[in-house]
């Protein structure tokens, strides 16, 4: 085999949020070995999700595709692991495989992972204290902190393997994930400071459609005691008692992403010591976006920017240069060409996302993207109670469609509500507090997003809901 061939390695969170990384300016948190991975590399500043869920997100990350192609539209659509995936792709041409850690794509012959020499994974959402891990051989449990486990369990693979054959390892971290529950090494984090509230906090949810509204995700009503882990003190008014949520949630979250800061610096020392970290592209993301108090939300689902975005960091010594960052929009379903590209094996003609591999060198090209296609399926489930939703999102706008229907999907209600669209001027209203949609001043821009919005659904092979009238009529003027 070529030994030249670069490994590639993936470390995905689960639900950590941008703004929740210290590369990207945050408030809130520091992350100095995630941050590494950025100094090395590049950042990208305008990374998103097509379908801001756990399920849906990790199988378009898998083949490249949008939900509507692989057919994950929801939490309960299991994944179909026959389905080709860049890892297949890899295995196929010789890399050594593994996945360790979550895998939240279901379970059993049809759903276990594929094309992977080494897999052990947690069932479903996993546990964070001694966690079970499932494995081809069968379930057992390992004793420890479940971060630390996969850590651990990634560096003994790559001990076991060919040193002089390339390996694509994808190490996939449960935290951040509710119910946060942090280590021992962090439990005393925060303990004599209270973290910023977002402005938004206190969101009344006027001036949009009524899905917002209906959502329930709020800090300040909706996490059980077993996320707070205590009873509140007595007498306290609702605001108190948000107030007073945020901070254990908050940082609980920040706990849970400082361990998984500190793995990332153990494994990237590893690398070191070894001596392959210049002939690895190393890449770090979440699997969609988080509510970390913004809104009053805890959470995602919603195409607003905190749900929406996903950090990604990448350093490939050979072809990034330190520092650097783009802000070209990419999209999870680019992940798969893009480490295919890198290894210099082909892609597949299903693939609907493009390379980033470009943007290494050239971090906005003129050709590149100018939009964002974005569909959420899984319609007032019975926890958050989100609406269903599409919309496209430019450089400067946002348009979303409530067509409020679950259309018969396993995981989505029956119930159906009077459509609605929001459309958000990014630059004047960046937290997306008032939409613009049917304002006089802003008539040209929502004719050209609707046109956008129908060729966008076209391109990826997705259809707008029977209520889209205005879709519809875009389609026949041929916009």
């Amino acid at each position: 085999m070529n030994s030249k061939r670069p490994n590639l390695v993936m470390i995905m969170s689960d639900d950590h949020a941008a703004q929740a990384v210290s590369a990207y300016t945050s408030a809130i948190n520091e992350t100095p070995n995630i941050d590494r991975i950025a100094d090395a590399g590049m950042r990208f500043d305008s990374c998103f999700c097509t379908n801001a869920l756990c399920t849906p997100s990790r199988a378009s990350i898998l083949t490249g595709t949008y939900s509507n192609v692989n057919h994950v539209t929801t939490l309960s659509t299991h994944f179909d692991s026959a389905q080709p995936t860049f890892i297949s792709q890899l295995h196929e041409a010789g890399y050594q495989t593994a996945i360790v850690g979550k895998w939240h794509l279901g379970h059993g012959e049809s759903h276990n992972p594929r094309a992977f020499d080494y897999w052990e994974i947690l069932p479903d959402q996993g546990a964070y204290h001694d966690p079970v891990f499932l494995t081809s051989d069968g379930e057992h449990t390992r004793s420890g902190y479940v971060t630390d486990l996969i850590t651990d369990m990634s560096m003994e693979w790559l001990d076991s393997i060919d040193p002089d054959r390339p390996f694509c390892l994808l190490m996939f971290h449960k935290a951040p994930h509710r119910s946060w529950e942090p280590d021992q090494r962090h439990a005393d984090m925060y303990l004599k400071e209270d973290i910023p509230v977002p402005d938004t906090f206190d969101d009344s949810y006027e001036n949009r459609s009524k899905a917002p509204a209906a959502a329930k995700m709020r800090v300040g009503e909706h996490l059980y005691k077993r996320d707070l882990k205590q009873d509140p003190p007595e007498g306290l008014s609702d605001d108190e008692y948000a107030a007073w949520a945020y901070q254990l949630y908050i940082k609980d979250y920040l706990r849970c992403v400082a361990s998984i800061d500190d793995n990332v610096g153990r494994f990237l020392d590893y690398l070191e010591r070894r001596g392959i970290e210049d002939e690895t592209l190393v890449s770090y993301t979440s699997d969609q976006g988080f509510f970390l108090g913004e809104h009053g939300w805890y959470d995602k689902r919603f195409m607003y920017e905190e749900s929406l975005r996903m950090p990604l960091v990448m350093s490939y010594p050979p072809e990034i240069a330190p520092g650097t960052h783009s802000d070209a929009i990419v999209a999870n379903v680019d992940f798969a060409q893009t480490f295919l590209d890198i290894a210099d094996v082909p892609n597949l003609s299903r693939m609907q996302g493009r390379s980033m591999r470009r943007l290494f060198s050239d971090p906005k090209p003129e050709d590149w993207r100018t939009s964002l296609y974005y569909r959420y399926w899984e319609h007032d489930d019975g926890i958050h109670h989100v609406w269903a939703h599409y919309g496209i999102r430019t450089e400067k706008y946002k348009l979303i469609y409530y067509y409020n229907d679950g259309l018969g999907l396993r995981g989505a209600a029956k119930t159906t509500y009077e459509p609605e669209w929001e459309m958000f001027d990014l630059e004047n209203d960046p937290h997306e507090m008032v939409s613009i949609y049917d304002h006089p001043d802003y008539a040209d821009v929502q004719r050209d997003l609707h046109a956008e919005l129908v060729r966008a659904q076209r391109d990826v092979g997705d259809a707008p809901h029977h209520t889209d009238t205005r879709a519809r009529a875009s389609d026949k003027r041929g916009d």
